[in-house]
């Protein structure tokens, strides 16, 4: 058999399904569509972001709830004082878990001082001299003036230095022999003062006296009969101290 006869057969084949599709089969399912669906390609590349658009109107929509607070930020600087509140009303009285304590601490300082106060009475009547404000004891020993000195700072007293006959008079009797004053003219020849650099306005100074013998009489002494005399400061005189009472 030769290829020509099969040739006409699936020419006339084809012609005969041509005539029997209309127009409008043509129209509605070409050839091409109707032909079963491929499979899915892989998916294309991202592309690039567009231009940001403007930003729309609010919505009208309801208002969601209000978030939690944030974060405590820093402090401020402080205000300016307020003006004074009235007064409170007086409150109840406290209670005062030492006043117990303190009670009889006063008590027993007071018991102190009045004690103090019975052995100056006793100073006074048997020992020393009270003339004023100023009282004098005597040590009964001789120093010289520096140690006689040094000696009243000890007990907080001072080398007397009398302001008026009747306390001169007390240094005197309250002496054994001749005490020193706490007078000198050791800063300037001539010119007597007192520890404070002050001259005295009271003097009884014995007649011819301050005469600066030798040279060197740079203190004063007290005699027996209350009349003053320039010594040598290094000589051992009484020591009598004064204290302020």
């Amino acid at each position: 058999m030769s290829l020509f006869a099969p040739l006409l057969l699936l020419l006339g084949v084809s012609m005969l399904h041509s005539e029997t599709v209309t127009d409008e089969d043509v129209r509605t399912c070409p050839v091409v569509t109707c032909a079963s669906p491929g499979l899915n390609g892989f998916p294309g590349k991202d592309g690039h972001d567009g231009a940001k658009g403007e930003k729309g109107e609010p919505g009208e929509g309801l208002r969601g709830l209000q978030g939690p607070p944030g974060k405590l930020g820093p402090p401020g600087p402080p205000g300016s004082p307020g003006t004074k509140g009235a007064m409170g009303l007086k409150g109840d009285p406290g209670q005062c878990p030492v006043c117990d304590d303190r009670s009889r601490h006063d008590i027993e300082t007071q018991a102190l001082w009045n004690e103090v106060e019975q052995i100056k009475t006793w100073l006074f009547f048997s020992l020393g001299k009270k003339v004023g404000k100023k009282f004098y004891l005597s040590r009964h020993e001789r120093r010289s003036f520096d140690r006689v000195q040094a000696l009243c700072t000890q007990f907080q007293a001072s080398v007397p230095t009398p302001r008026n006959a009747e306390e001169n008079r007390a240094i005197r009797n309250v002496a054994h022999e001749n005490p020193f004053l706490g007078i000198t003219d050791e800063r300037n020849e001539g010119e007597f003062v007192d520890r404070k650099g002050i001259r005295p306005s009271y003097t009884n100074w014995n007649n011819g006296e301050p005469n600066n013998a030798g040279s060197n009489e740079d203190c004063v002494a007290i005699l027996r009969d209350g009349k003053w005399n320039d010594v040598p400061c290094s000589d051992a005189f009484e020591a009598v101290c004064e204290w302020s009472v």
